[in-house]
């Protein structure tokens, strides 16, 4: 018979005292794992959602929730501000500025966002046309991958968007349609889970969809509302063969900010279609402004302290606020991790309790084995082999059960955060977790290995 095949036959034998040790060590193993994964994870979300912004200016209120609602679209929005208050950030002539881009936010479709911005947000991440085009027109949409895939979008699909972030018939908006033009690649970031629109579209909805205005947008004045639509009713399309059908009267162009389109479709034939900057609607209001800037220097390092100090906006740097929030995470995390280590500790005690107390009972089946030509060094590994072997099955367990529930947390995630995680991912850090529980594998059957090896043959058949 095999040591290996030896080694089993005598863990087996107490199978209660295998099963305890077993569980005590998958469960230490598994959180340490299942804290790998689930950082990792959180990581790449946070890092390519960052997207080379350096400030995000919004309405005042927490500056933690304008980040995680402007940028990784998890939050409810603070609030709106008026565009004519951004207007010095929008000058294409700003030396300072190098990209702004606009978000209006507050409405979605079967709870997937709708944003209303202007398309150099795929620049800023770094995003490309899959099919289809960007908008360029009132009230069409460009789907990021995962929406579309979920909501089972296609290019000519068309969809009424519901008030606020949740899904509730009730709050749809009624009489006014958004069709999909385009389909963006997967990029990994929360783009993806966003339906991309012109401001203006976000607009139109809420002022003549029969739901009011968003929460995000303030109500107008009513003399004011109505220079708006004769101002908007004396525009001339560039398109006059375009079906307005889908909205209730002629409005203006879509609105972009001071940077060109870039990503518009090579084949799109709307070439005298004029795209207006949103500076040329100064009273309307957007939710944030996401800015990146033209290199540092002293104005942009105080840009920040002026808009909280000065303006009744805010402003918050993303990378201040998510280290904070890594902080605030980091003390849980931490705390688990911890508790993982004190788990694999207690299991290598039980571990060393169960194979030390097995040795009384087996004192003289290993004389027998001495007796029979089995070497001291022989019987030292078939203990050690014992504890390595718990550790690896306890390895083994470990992992089934960290990624199992990573793969029970993803579809949570997914349906609350709409972020994608998996646990079908094998991380490097893992492997140093091996090395680990077979180190304590070894440690807890070390002492008894040394007590089989020192067997007093004669003594012990003596005593029989």
């Amino acid at each position: 018979m095999g040591l290996l095949n030896l080694s089993w036959k005598n863990l087996t034998n107490k199978p209660l005292s295998m099963l305890l040790s077993l569980v005590l060590f998958a469960l230490g193993v598994g959180l340490i794992s299942f804290l790998f994964l689930l950082n990792r994870q959180i990581n790449e979300k946070f890092e390519k959602n960052l997207a080379g912004i350096d400030l995000v200016i919004g309405a005042k209120g927490s500056p933690l929730q304008l980040i995680l609602s402007s940028m990784y679209h998890i939050d409810a929005p603070t609030g709106n501000i008026p565009i004519k208050d951004v207007m010095p950030y929008l000058n294409p002539k700003n030396p300072f500025i190098k990209m702004a881009v606009p978000l209006s936010l507050g409405d979605s479709y079967r709870g997937y966002r709708i944003v209303g911005t202007s398309a150099n947000l795929l620049e800023l991440y770094q995003a490309k046309v899959n099919k289809g085009r960007s908008f360029t027109r009132l009230m069409e949409v460009l789907a990021g991958a995962g929406a579309a895939q979920e909501l089972g979008l296609k290019i000519g699909s068309t969809f009424q968007s519901s008030h606020g972030l949740i899904e509730d018939e009730n709050l749809v908006h009624g009489g006014h349609d958004f069709k999909v033009v385009g389909i963006l690649k997967p990029t990994g970031a929360a783009i993806d889970q966003l339906l991309l629109t012109a401001a203006q579209s976000i607009w139109e909805v809420h002022e003549h969809g029969g739901m009011g205005v968003a929460p995000a947008i303030e109500e107008e004045e009513e003399d004011h509302h109505e220079a708006e639509h004769q101002k908007e009713d004396s525009t001339e399309l560039a398109d006059p063969d375009h079906d307005h059908a889908e909205t209730t009267q002629q409005v203006g162009p879509v609105a972009l900010t001071n940077q060109e389109n870039d990503y518009a479709s090579e084949d799109h034939s709307h070439d005298d279609d004029h795209l207006e900057s949103i500076t040329t609607y100064p009273d309307k209001e957007i939710t944030s402004l996401l800015l990146q800037f033209n290199g540092r220097s002293i104005t942009t390092l105080n840009l920040q302290r002026m808009i909280n100090q000065n303006t009744s906006m805010q402003a918050a740097t993303p990378a201040i606020e998510i280290t904070r929030l890594y902080s605030l995470m980091g003390v849980g995390q931490d705390a688990l991790r911890w508790l993982a280590f004190i788990i694999m500790g207690v299991s290598g005690l039980s571990i060393f309790i169960s194979l030390f107390s097995s040795l009384r009972d087996r004192r003289y089946e290993l004389a027998l084995m001495r007796t029979m030509g089995a070497s001291p060094g022989k019987l030292f590994s078939m203990i050690v082999l014992e504890g390595l072997l718990l550790s690896v099955l306890g390895y083994l367990l470990g992992l089934l059960i960290s990624h199992g529930g990573m793969e029970l947390l993803a579809g949570e995630m997914k349906a609350a955060y709409r972020y994608t995680f998996t646990g079908r991912i094998f991380l490097v850090e893992e492997l140093y977790l091996l090395v680990g529980a077979l180190a304590v594998g070894f440690i807890a059957a070390v002492i008894p290995a040394i007590q089989a090896r020192n067997t007093d043959i004669s003594r012990t058949l003596a005593e029989g």
